[in-house]
C-alpha cells in the first residue's frame, strides 16, 4: 500500500512549519508523497513547506478548497489519499491506523475527529466531548461522517468521484463522504484523531462554530449542497 499526504494551505506560514515537522516525525518514511497544495497564499507558506525534506508544493491560484483538494488529487499517486489541514499535528500510531484500515479492499474511506492543542483545558475538555457525544451517534444513523481535516480515502474511487470544485469551504468533507459513501465502506473512528488548533473557536466563539459545523453537515446530508457558501477566512495566527 502506498499512501499520499495532501496539506492544503491558505497564508499558513504560521503553522505549515509545525504541521510537517509532526508528519514526517510520526509516519516513519510511510508515505510516498507530501503534497502541499498553496491555495493563492500572500505569505511565505510555501518558502517553508519547501524547506522540508520531501515536501512538494504546487500551487493552486484559484482560492477554495474544493479547488485545493482536487488539485491534489491530481498530482497523488499513491494507493491512499490523505488530507490534513495545516493548522493540524500528526499523533504517534496515527499512519498505522491508515494502513490497518485500507488493508480491507472495501473500505473506501477513513475519518476522525480533532483533539485541540493550544486552547485552556476546561475549553479543550468542552469540545472533545462534543466529539465523542456527537460524532458516533450521528455517523451510525446517517451511515457517513468525514473530516476534511482527517480524511483518507482510497484513490481509485476518489477519482471518480472527485471533489466539487464549486464548494468554497464549508461542507465539503460530508459532500464527498456522502458520495464515497454509495462506492464503498465508510469508516468513522474516534481512535483515529489528529491534533489541531482552537483558533477557530477563539476568535469566532464555540457556540458560533460548532452551529455553523452542524449546519454545514446537514445541509449537504439533506439538501446536497452546503447552508455556508464562499470561504470563511480566520485570522491566520
Amino acid at each position: 500500500m502506498t499512501i499520499s499526504l495532501v496539506v492544503p494551505a491558505y497564508n499558513e506560514a504560521a503553522f505549515i512549519g509545525p504541521c510537517l515537522d509532526s508528519v514526517i516525525a510520526h509516519t516513519h518514511g510511510k508515505l510516498q508523497q507530501i503534497l502541499v497544495v498553496d491555495n493563492a497564499s500572500t505569505d511565505n507558506t510555501a518558502e517553508i513547506a519547501r524547506q522540508r525534506s520531501g515536501v512538494t508544493v504546487i500551487r493552486e491560484d484559484r482560492k477554495g478548497t474544493g479547488h485545493a483538494r482536487q488539485t491534489g488529487l491530481e498530482h497523488a499517486t499513491g494507493d491512499v489519499v490523505v488530507y490534513i489541514d495545516a493548522d493540524t499535528q500528526v499523533p504517534e500510531g496515527w499512519i498505522e491506523q491508515i494502513e490497518k484500515a485500507f488493508a480491507d479492499p472495501a473500505v473506501v474511506l477513513l475519518s476522525g475527529p480533532y483533539r485541540y492543542y493550544d486552547i485552556v483545558w476546561y475549553k479543550r475538555y468542552i469540545l472533545n466531548s462534543l466529539w465523542w457525544i456527537s460524532a458516533p451517534v450521528t455517523s451510525a444513523a446517517v451511515g457517513f461522517m468525514a473530516l476534511g481535516g482527517n480524511m483518507a480515502m482510497r484513490r481509485t474511487v476518489l477519482e471518480s468521484v472527485g471533489f466539487d470544485r464549486t464548494i468554497a469551504f464549508y461542507g465539503d468533507d460530508t459532500d464527498i463522504a456522502r458520495r464515497m459513501h454509495k462506492a464503498g465502506k465508510t469508516l468513522w473512528r474516534m481512535g483515529f484523531y489528529i491534533n489541531t488548533s482552537a483558533r477557530r473557536f477563539r476568535q469566532v466563539g464555540i457556540v458560533r462554530t460548532n452551529a455553523l459545523y452542524v449546519a454545514n453537515y446537514l445541509w449537504p446530508v439533506i439538501f446536497h449542497r452546503p447552508y455556508t457558501l464562499g470561504n470563511d477566512d480566520i485570522k491566520r495566527a
